[in-house]
């Protein structure tokens, strides 16, 4: 009874080309109304499961399940879905309107009835004088409205969206996808991203589903999989993340370098090599005399980064390894960040993740 109130699942999807193995055995649920972003490096598998949802490239074996139908085997005509790819993919010799219009004449409304809905989509995405040019008239920015546009404007349930910021200049992804985000939730369709940009994932969806080499690796909210990340691949992706070898001494009790340091071990036992990770802007310089999990290291390199100073900090209990802080613009009014001067640094045990050595 559980599995029909999911809007979509996927369930132990595989594809294949030829002898490579694109998707292994990928199994997802999605909710009514919720944005999911599909995270991860290129080649990991996210657009190839976009276009098997989409019936674009039909899966070798597993199922696809939207609202209570079995639509794996059914071609892209016949799905509840609008598209929106990274190149537009717009009609270069039809007005605005009649990109717009495209899906809405291939369901045979009439033309009063287009009209009124084309003028009512290019308000909704802040085109409303733009109808009558072409798609070469208008900027990335502007078109991508149109592709979305054209994309919605059957009322699909399921809005998938191609990577479709990533042609754009920096500062026109950042406004965009806010409107996007906001267009999402006024109309309330549950919608699909495929990105490999992180920062993208974390500001615009609900969920995140971060994948490697054809799996999932971690599904949750942007805060779960950024602060609680489940492997060293999903903390090494996501964000920025400090790394170094390191051993479990007693339970809740790790040591890196020449330095013990309380930390959750969490089932690690004691004498087991380990991978310490831990963010740079966790890291806190001691100024009050409190060396409670604290290490010495030293200021090898300091790098202005507008709202804070990345550090690069080596030596003392840290011995040959280097690793990075942030480090406020107060804090660098307050104490002196020079090359070379010794610092102490207290990592907060609540912080620190552990995980398996690799090989």
């Amino acid at each position: 009874m559980a599995d029909k109130e999911k809007y979509l699942r996927i369930q132990n999807v595989v594809k294949k080309f030829g002898d490579f193995t694109a998707l292994k055995d990928v199994s997802l649920e999605i909710e009514e109304g919720e944005f999911i972003c599909f995270l991860g490096p290129s080649g990991c598998g996210k657009t190839t499961l976009l276009r098997a949802i989409a019936g674009l490239d039909i899966q070798t074996s597993g199922q696809v399940f939207q609202a209570g139908r079995d639509i794996s085997a059914l071609p892209p005509s016949e799905r509840d879905f609008g598209i929106v790819f990274q190149s537009y993919a717009l009609f270069p010799n039809m007005t605005v309107s009649k990109n717009v219009a495209y899906g809405l004449e291939n369901q045979k409304l009439e033309k009063s009835q287009i009209e009124k809905r084309v003028r009512e989509l290019l308000e909704t995405v802040g085109l409303p004088e733009q109808g009558e040019k072409y798609p070469a008239q208008l900027s990335g920015g502007q078109q991508q409205r149109v592709a979305l546009a054209r994309a919605i404007a059957t009322s699909p349930g399921l809005l998938l969206l191609d990577e479709p910021l990533s042609a754009l200049d920096a500062r026109v992804r950042v406004h965009l996808r806010h409107e996007i985000k906001e267009l999402q939730r006024r109309l309330g369709v549950t919608t699909i991203m495929v990105t490999h940009d992180q920062e993208e994932a974390l500001t615009m969806a609900d969920r995140i589903v971060v994948m490697n080499d054809g799996v999932i690796e971690q599904i949750g909210t942007p805060i779960d999989v950024y602060r609680k990340p489940e492997c060293a691949f999903v903390a090494d992706f996501v964000g920025h993340m400090n790394f170094m070898n390191g051993q479990v001494v007693e339970s809740d009790r790790i040591q890196i370098g020449s330095q013990q340091l309380a930390a959750k071990t969490n089932g690690h036992k004691p004498g087991q090599a380990v991978q310490v990770a831990f963010r740079p802007e966790d890291l806190v310089a001691v100024e009050d005399g409190d060396m409670n999990n604290a290490i010495s290291v030293n200021l090898k390199d300091i790098e202005f980064l507008g709202s804070f100073f990345r550090a690069d900090l080596t030596g003392g209990d840290l011995g040959q390894s280097t690793i990075n802080a942030d480090f406020s613009i107060n804090l660098s009014r307050r104490v002196n960040l020079e090359k070379g001067r010794e610092l102490k640094i207290r990592v907060p045990a609540d912080h620190i993740r552990l995980f398996p050595m690799e090989g």
